[in-house]
């Protein structure tokens, strides 16, 4: 049976749920904890991940750490890795490929989000801590001195998200929700992953739920695929952008930071061509396969 591709409502559909879902996320960890004294109510900054604040693909150093702990093997990830970007460049009706949008994050079906976010916690430490751009850090840091909270926008799941913005004392995160019942994970996703429009659907959420002003907020990433949300803001700024980006930085006028050495962005390359939507397809898709068989 051959996928039907979804229409352009659907998709938006999609990406406004997946982003409201990240958005209430965010919000009611926000809230766990009181403002600081001086915090400025009305700005505030929003920061890409992958490959503009830490090196490489989050989700594929986590994989990495599951991959350490026998989740599964290094033959798996390359099978459905490959599987996904011949998805990804023969288009979504392909017919041997299940609709990436439901088999995205079914690995976790049954698990606790307890005990994704225990292994988050031990995989950030081991796999992604010494991987952060220290000019990005610092971007970071003067959003945070100026009173400002600063939010990490991300199609990784939103509790490891939420692990790496705890770690740098940030304010939250926004990411992909995947659905649970009494702290169990479904193996659905809420809407899509947070990707491209659904990111600038989660910041404008946010943004009208934490009472922020878009114009006096600063938007921060690498790719592409994230105009939408780089667009909704007052200020926006290309770190270690592609070749795209760059273009599109240059034509809005928009700043540009790049902070990579020659060896880093080699280092990152595979995982950047794949992007974050095919590794989580890939990876998280192949897992529920391989569960299956067992």
């Amino acid at each position: 049976m051959r996928l039907t591709r979804p229409s352009a409502r659907e998709r938006a559909a999609r990406a406004q749920l997946a982003g409201q879902a990240s958005a209430e996320a965010a919000s009611a960890a926000a809230h766990a904890e009181p403002l600081a004294p001086g915090t400025d109510l009305t700005a505030a900054a929003f920061f890409d991940v992958d490959n503009t604040v830490l090196a490489g693909a989050s989700i594929y150093h986590f994989v990495r750490g599951l991959a350490s702990r026998k989740f599964f093997t290094t033959g798996d990830l390359v099978r459905f890795a490959v599987r996904q970007v011949r998805f990804r460049f023969a288009g979504e009706d392909s017919g041997d490929i299940r609709d990436s949008r439901e088999e995205a994050l079914s690995f976790v079906a049954g698990r606790t989000v307890a005990e994704i976010v225990r292994l988050g916690e031990e995989i950030y430490d081991e796999e992604m801590a010494d991987r952060l751009y220290a000019g990005s850090i610092e971007l970071i840091k003067r959003h945070l001195d100026a009173g400002q909270r600063v939010w990490l926008v991300t199609a990784t799941p939103v509790e490891l998200a939420q692990i790496i913005a705890r770690r740098l004392g940030l304010s939250g995160a926004l990411g992909t929700v995947a659905e649970a019942v009494d702290g169990v994970y479904t193996g659905r996703l809420v809407g899509e992953m947070l990707h491209g429009p659904a990111k600038a659907s989660a910041v404008r959420a946010l943004a009208a739920a934490e009472g922020l002003d878009l114009r006096r907020c600063t938007a921060y990433s690498d790719s592409i695929n994230d105009v939408p949300m780089l667009s909704v803001v007052g200020t926006a700024v290309a770190v270690n952008p592609d070749g795209a980006l760059r273009d599109a930085a240059r034509k809005h006028g928009w700043q540009i930071r790049d902070f990579r050495t020659a060896r880093k962005a080699a280092r990152i390359g595979v995982p950047s061509v794949l992007g974050a939507g095919a590794i989580t397809g890939a990876v998280f898709g192949g897992l529920a396969v391989r569960r299956r068989l067992r």
